[in-house]
């Protein structure tokens, strides 16, 4: 798991995901034909090979915040990159990421500062980071509107589960990277590290349209509800078979060919129907004239936060049930 550990501490969130393409890119590229990174900073890795072409596309970007304003008394107010979860950010630690360098600071509330207690869970725009600072100290450090904040949690692995912040979606990524390692398929595939997927699905839309594969598989993660009284996304219990989401139905072909892999090899799978959140398959499927896409998950607990957690098993499973669909991908997209 030590790459999947270096991949969560990166720095990426959407629009800035270099720090996280280096590490891909220097991971892929002896096991792939080619490698390009396209205009809008997806990387797509390029195994050549017959017909079905195959895309299996993870985003690189994570949620996070950005420097809205420096108030004068030097409490920095933040704006959302992506949907963070407001109730497990107080407290947290965090770094302003800045041309020279970054700042840390705390995630406050002015509330919880005069020991008050909170009533309701805080919106964004009442989220102060503290460094202790004053204003004028912060902007000769280079700190000013449109830094991005970075949460500075390292991820660790305890027992069978790793926990880290921007799970969603490294673990993606660590699954397509693994996949590329152990690559055995005479299919041509393309390995696609997408950009800005936390704030509109950018970089699937264009590295689809570029592509133009035959089928694709977007490999992300999948908030887990097994704390509910009747579960359906446990950790554990293997990945996640997306039949529809918030915005996206999957390709039923595809679908069943994951679930008939999975039940012939006794890989544990879960199928998931929901009716929030999408993935890149929501652009990746009406690319040009039609993309058959379905969507393969790992649950995680605590999702769009600094601490998410999943379990290892589960990422196994991902990887090998990939690896089989790549042998033996489906041969019709159509009932």
């Amino acid at each position: 798991m030590d790459l999947l550990k270096k991949l969560s501490d990166a720095h990426g969130p959407s629009g800035n995901e270099a720090e996280v393409r280096e590490i891909i890119g220097k991971e892929i590229k002896k096991h792939v034909d080619s490698v390009v990174v396209d205009r809008m900073g997806n990387l797509i890795a390029h195994k050549k090979g017959k017909a079905p072409h195959i895309m299996l596309a993870a985003h690189m970007d994570e949620v996070g915040y950005m420097v809205e304003k420096i108030k004068p008394d030097g409490l920095i107010c933040v704006t959302d990159v992506g949907g963070v979860m407001t109730d497990l950010v107080l407290g947290q630690k965090v770094h302003i990421m800045t041309k020279e360098g970054h700042v840390s600071g705390v995630i406050s509330h002015p509330d919880l500062s005069m020991g008050k207690e909170l009533k309701k869970l805080p919106r964004t725009s009442q989220l102060r980071i503290d460094t202790g600072m004053k204003k004028e100290d912060l902007v000769k450090k280079g700190v000013r509107i449109g830094c991005y904040v970075k949460f500075a949690q390292k991820a660790f692995v305890t027992g069978k589960s790793i926990i880290g912040k921007a799970m969603d979606n490294r673990i993606g990524c660590y699954i397509l990277l693994e996949v590329a390692k152990k690559l055995n398929t005479p299919h041509g595939v393309y390995f696609v590290f997408t950009v800005q997927e936390e704030m509109g699905l950018y970089g699937a839309k264009t590295s689809a349209f570029e592509i133009y594969p035959d089928f694709a598989i977007v490999v992300d993660v999948s908030a887990s509800d097994d704390k509910d009284e009747d579960p359906t996304r446990c950790l554990g219990k293997g990945p996640t078979i997306t039949a529809k989401d918030g915005e996206f139905i999957s390709n039923a072909c595809i679908t069943d060919w994951l679930v008939d892999i999975a039940e012939k090899y006794k890989i544990p799978y879960q199928l998931e129907a929901i009716s929030d959140g999408t993935t890149d398959a929501t652009n990746i499927a009406i690319t040009r004239g039609g993309v058959p896409s379905s969507v393969l998950g790992v649950p995680i607990r605590n999702i769009h936060s600094p601490e998410s957690i999943a379990d290892i098993r589960d990422i196994d499973n991902a990887i090998k049930l990939l690896q089989i669909l790549l042998r033996k991908p489906p041969q019709r997209y159509l009932f």
